[in-house]
């Protein structure tokens, strides 16, 4: 399989790409092991609900009809903030010239199929997060994966954090 895709949205122009596996098979990478798709993470509340451009064509309808008109908290699923500004994000290098929204951006097209060059740094990039903010929330806070459980108010931005790295939040 390898299926073209030239993106024409807001912040990219005439970017292509090839998608090579079918979207969601990442057995090529089996330490990459998301506990939410893109699709779970967009219909939970991400990035307050306003992330990936809705006029692109380049994701699947299903998830550009989840995105908000305007950028909003309370479209989070835990209603806070969580993320550093774009321009934090470019200037500790974390944003490739590829995925100029950074990390879920480059997780949606992995997802769909593409493979590139900053894969591994990326999954390592998750896995770090994840380890971390993981284990911060079970030691000060625990969910045990219950929504219900008081401590699920607490550490919010931490919760929400873990939730748009595709982590669970309710740990």
């Amino acid at each position: 399989m390898k299926e073209k895709v030239t993106v024409h949205d807001s912040m990219q122009k005439g970017y292509t790409y090839y998608r090579t596996r079918r979207a969601g098979d990442m057995k090529d990478h089996p330490e990459f092991t998301p506990y939410y798709t893109p699709l779970q993470m967009l219909r939970m509340g991400v990035f307050e609900g306003r992330y990936l451009d809705p006029k692109s064509a380049e994701f699947p309808e299903s998830w550009r009809k989840l995105l908000k008109p305007e950028s909003d908290v309370a479209n989070n699923y835990f209603g806070v903030k969580s993320r550093r500004s774009l321009a934090d994000w470019r200037s500790s290098g974390w944003i490739f010239k590829e995925d100029p929204r950074g990390w879920f951006e480059w997780y949606c097209r992995f997802y769909m199929g593409r493979r590139g060059e900053h894969d591994a740094k990326q999954i390592a990039r998750w896995k770090s997060f994840g380890a971390r903010h993981s284990a911060q929330v079970r030691k000060h806070a625990p969910a045990h994966g219950n929504p219900d459980h008081p401590n699920a108010q607490k550490r919010l931005k931490q919760r929400q954090g873990l939730l748009q790295w595709a982590h669970d939040p309710l740990v």
